[in-house]
């Protein structure tokens, strides 16, 4: 074993690149309070970054009084994301569909918080800005579950399976 490769999967605050993996609108189970959530994933097509593949989950909460989403809170994902002034959204599920894979640079830092004599630690954005390498290069973990399916494929038709070094476990 090596234990240099080993991941704590605890992300330090910090300036991190990352890709907007997924978002959607849901509810806390337990509170029944609404939500919007955007699942960052810290690039891993960028050298100098630790916590590589880590996700960061920024969430957007609607106004308690009105319960309605901050339209400037939305636009600024949009806006950092890259996505030009003035494009039109069908609907909020359109609207998350344009961000996806889309590359964002997040500042974060983890918070402890009480409530209701419980407490924790959160890792939460505080500030969303444009990437500074916008080509994005990242492997996503589909792309190899993808390539591992191919070729289970591949095998059970009797072609060449392609198994390099890296894909073994020892």
């Amino acid at each position: 074993m090596d234990y240099s490769k080993a991941n704590d999967f605890n992300v330090a605050d910090g300036v991190y690149e990352v890709v907007i993996n997924s978002a959607k609108q849901d509810v806390f189970q337990q509170s029944g309070n609404d939500y919007i959530q955007f699942d960052l994933v810290i690039r891993n097509d960028i050298a100098d970054q630790k916590s590589k593949g880590s996700h960061i989950f920024y969430r957007i909460f609607p106004n308690k009084e009105t319960k309605k989403y901050s339209i400037g809170m939305l636009l600024a994902v949009g806006k950092a994301a890259g996505i030009p002034d003035k494009t039109h959204f069908d609907n909020l599920d359109d609207y998350f569909n344009k961000l996806y894979q889309l590359p964002l640079l997040v500042t974060v830092k983890n918070e402890k918080w009480e409530s209701k004599g419980k407490s924790g630690e959160n890792l939460n954005v505080k500030k969303l800005e444009a990437t500074k390498f916008p080509k994005v290069a990242h492997k996503f973990k589909t792309d190899e579950i993808d390539k591992a399916a191919s070729n289970a494929q591949a095998g059970m038709n009797g072609e060449a399976i392609d198994i390099s070094d890296d894909s073994l476990p020892f």
